[in-house]
């Protein structure tokens, strides 16, 4: 049975002469309340919870993090240490998925790798705004400078890259380079999506990654037209730290786990913490996961954007999420109780 401890913090923020208030809700429940817990393995959730938990510094974290080392039951340390709370703000749980896109590049350009990856230029760095992408992509500004870290066959992918921030660039021997966010030009984003609705050629409906792809390579004229509608322009970083065969660095600077991290809004939900996810859909999913990660559009205590691993099959799978659900956070017994008001306790 769920214990409903309600607590609620209520900021008031002046928009337009207006106070809007927003309210975030905080329930403890039991372990038997998370519907398909006990079949789930918490083995793997508690590696994947390792690999970060030493970055935490708070000392009911350091303390958890030190017991997980050599726990030898883990869906006990879990159920022992932890208390579900679900956070909510009066906005719908949805589900989205991202992955770590691979692209086929080379070191040297070419009459096939002719598109740049560049790292950010010092003065990008040192102003807010710079340049737009067209001006980046059709100028000398970028060259004769050595920014370029590799180059890449498809300029589609590329710009994909960039919206996913990070992927890796196969290199013609076999091997990778890995990429990270490195900064951005401070140009507004621009949906290319929208665009291609706002101009009838399909409905909202009917708009993915994939379709936006295809349209894009049947257009080539076109196409690279549409991609410059969007001023944004993302500059990347090499991240020779991280082997070939691990997950791309999360927002915690720490390899993220295929199908056991999630991207959140910190706002809500710690960096480091575990999370339970009950994804509802077509496919429904109930697995615990670690926050691991942030993004620009996870935003609100019921909003995540589930890691599916790396390459063309992660990238297809991750574009059709879109799910509604629920995520519960597990927090330390004490950090837990300590938000609900002193009424209930």
């Amino acid at each position: 049975m769920i214990r409903w401890f309600r607590a609620a913090i209520c900021a008031g923020l002046l928009l337009t002469g207006t106070n809007a208030v927003s309210e975030t809700t905080y329930s403890i429940l039991d372990f038997s309340d998370l519907e398909g817990w006990a079949s789930d393995d918490h083995a793997a959730a508690l590696e994947v919870f390792r690999n970060t938990c030493t970055d935490l510094n708070a000392p009911d974290w350091r303390s958890i993090c030190a017991a997980a080392s050599d726990f030898k039951d883990p869906q006990m340390f879990f159920e022992l240490l932890f208390r579900p709370v679900l956070i909510e703000d009066g906005k719908d749980g949805l589900f989205t998925g991202y992955f770590e896109p691979e692209l086929d590049g080379a070191r040297a350009p070419s009459a096939r790798y002719r598109h740049p990856v560049y790292k950010m230029p010092r003065e990008a760095r040192q102003q807010s705004v710079w340049l737009s992408r067209r001006d980046i992509e059709t100028t000398s500004v970028m060259q004769g400078r050595g920014l370029e870290i590799a180059w890449v066959d498809d300029p589609v992918e590329l710009f994909f890259l960039q919206i996913q921030g990070s992927g890796r660039i196969k290199l013609p021997d076999g091997s990778f380079v890995r990429v990270g966010y490195g900064g951005a030009n401070g140009q507004p984003y621009r949906s290319i999506g929208v665009e291609l609705v706002r101009r009838g050629i399909y409905k909202s409906h009917q708009v993915s990654a994939q379709v936006i792809k295809n349209w894009v390579r049947r257009n080539p004229i076109d196409g690279l037209e549409l991609l410059r509608h969007n001023d944004s322009y993302v500059f990347f970083r090499e991240v020779s730290k991280v082997p070939a065969h691990k997950g791309p660095l999360g927002a915690m600077n720490r390899s993220i786990t295929e199908m056991r991290s999630v991207a959140v809004d910190p706002k809500f939900t710690p960096l480091g913490a575990p999370v339970w996810v009950e994804k509802d859909g077509k496919i429904p999913l109930r697995r615990l996961m670690i926050a691991q990660d942030t993004g620009a559009a996870i935003k609100g205590a019921q909003r995540a954007d589930i890691f599916f691993g790396t390459g063309d099959d992660a990238g297809k799978a991750a574009g059709k999420l879109k799910d509604p659900g629920r995520m519960i956070v597990l927090l330390p017994i004490q950090r837990a109780y300590a938000m609900l008001p002193e009424a209930v306790l």
